[in-house]
């Protein structure tokens, strides 16, 4: 992959990516809060201003690997443009000296998903447990969004993020490495992964919610892709709802070469297709035509 140039574009590729979704909200805490104040509004609780400072300490502690200077790395974040995302980046920042923080960008597709206005909580919990039922990716809240629609924006969000990079319009100095910070929401989080790494539907459908200020590290691994295996455990991931074969598929990511196709993989298109060989193939199609 060469840019305009002659310039390798793998140079511009963040180091990491790690997505944190905010602190505790006055909403987490009382759901009845939706009710009053709009979703965009709710401010954190004493408790989610703690979180993310210390989030912003094991962030810290992850890019630079002890409390050392930032003399070999930069950070980049992007925010989702409610007050809980703004306030827990404020929080998350204080661990990083001005000096290493090369742009922040208020980014509205990594936003929460829209439930509609102002929710009446008695019939919230009606409406959520249709959703139960009907399925949380595709079922569309009354005025608001499904997690497909948020899937949309989040994609839009994602070519945009990737023309960032190969263009370097981050101004990134390439002898420094470049980690990106996506402070978002729970959902907004897992729909930024599921696009990313191509989860189906069903495997969105386990997967857990973020806790308050919990985040992922997606690395670059040996041979050029992200995958969240670099830095955290087996365990860790199937905390988080991911199945065997997702796990698997992160494990693979760590050693492959850049622009890798694990569509092709057997073991993937296994999770879509039945398995049968070749030679069973030519055979049903012989047979077909025999019989013609």
């Amino acid at each position: 992959m060469i840019e305009h140039g002659g310039v390798d574009r793998h140079k511009f590729l963040p180091k990491r990516i790690i997505i944190i979704r905010h602190g505790e909200s006055e909403g987490n805490r009382d759901g009845t809060t939706y009710s009053t104040v709009p979703d965009h509004q709710i401010a954190l609780t004493h408790q989610g201003i703690q979180q993310a400072r210390l989030a912003g300490t094991q962030i810290r502690k992850v890019i630079s690997g002890s409390d050392s200077a930032p003399d070999d790395w930069k950070v980049y974040f992007y925010v989702s443009p409610y007050t809980r995302t703004r306030s827990s980046l404020r929080e998350i920042a204080k661990s990083f000296p001005r000096k290493c923080v090369i742009g922040v960008r208020e980014e509205c597709r990594i936003r929460e998903q829209d439930f509609g206005n102002f929710q009446v909580s008695e019939e919230m919990k009606v409406i959520k447990d249709v959703r139960q039922r009907f399925g949380r990716f595709f079922y569309r809240f009354p005025e608001g969004e499904s997690a497909a629609d948020v899937y949309d924006r989040v994609s839009s969000f994602l070519e945009s993020l990737w023309r960032d990079i190969d263009m370097n319009r981050l101004n990134h100095d390439t002898s420094l490495d470049l980690n990106l910070i996506i402070v978002s929401h729970g959902l907004a989080s897992r729909v930024f992964l599921m696009k990313w790494f191509k989860w189906t539907v069903e495997q969105f459908e386990y997967l857990h919610n973020f806790e308050n200020c919990e985040f992922r590290v997606m690395q670059l691994g040996l041979g050029g892709e992200y995958s969240l295996a670099v830095h955290h455990s087996d365990e860790e991931m199937q905390q988080w709802g991911l199945s065997p074969e997702m796990i698997a598929g992160q494990k693979w990511r760590a050693h492959a070469p850049r622009d890798a196709n694990m569509e092709k993989l057997p073991w993937y298109l296994d999770g879509f297709l039945d398995h049968v060989s070749d030679d069973d193939v030519d055979k049903k199609v012989e047979n077909n035509v025999s019989s013609c």
